[in-house]
């Protein structure tokens, strides 16, 4: 089977709006045009390598093809971001925690923003269930205390 177009928008528009991006700032992030990255998220066009490294880049993800054998199972597929942590992501709370977070570690607040929502997916994925926005919050709040205030190493004072 050859590339699924259609998938290939469903994800790329998925990981877009769970970043809360618009289909602007992520075009102009990978040097791509509008009308090009809004096509590709409908499932229409033939996107190069290239394009979707760039577009992996922008979105904070990276880029893997993978070739199989005809037949072979094509393995796990990518895991599904639950609905309610995209909408916990567009949310003021989510936002105030990654700037907290980002100046604390000195880091860009995007590059913060997808390792907390790549973090938060992770923690709730073997779970196989949605979660309510206070789970979110407490997962959270957990998270950035880790992250912005690790414990002393062994050894330490």
């Amino acid at each position: 089977m050859s590339v699924d177009h259609a998938e290939l928008g469903r994800r790329l528009r998925r990981r877009r709006a769970a970043l809360g991006r618009t289909v602007a700032s992520v075009a102009t992030d990978a040097a791509l045009s509008v009308p090009y990255v809004a096509n590709l998220e409908n499932g229409r066009g033939n996107p190069t390598v290239s394009a979707l490294d760039r577009l992996a880049e922008a979105l904070g993800t990276r880029l893997v093809i993978t070739l199989a054998e005809p037949g072979a199972d094509a393995g796990p597929s990518a895991p599904v971001v639950p609905p309610s942590l995209q909408e916990f992501a567009r949310g003021r709370r989510f936002r105030h925690a990654v700037g907290t977070l980002a100046g604390l570690l000195g880091e860009d607040d995007r590059a913060v923003r997808t390792r907390l929502f790549d973090a938060l997916a992770g923690a709730a994925a073997p779970l196989g269930r949605d979660l309510p926005e206070t789970d979110w919050q407490r997962l959270l709040d957990a998270l950035v205390l880790v992250m912005g205030h690790p414990a002393d190493p062994p050894g330490g004072p």
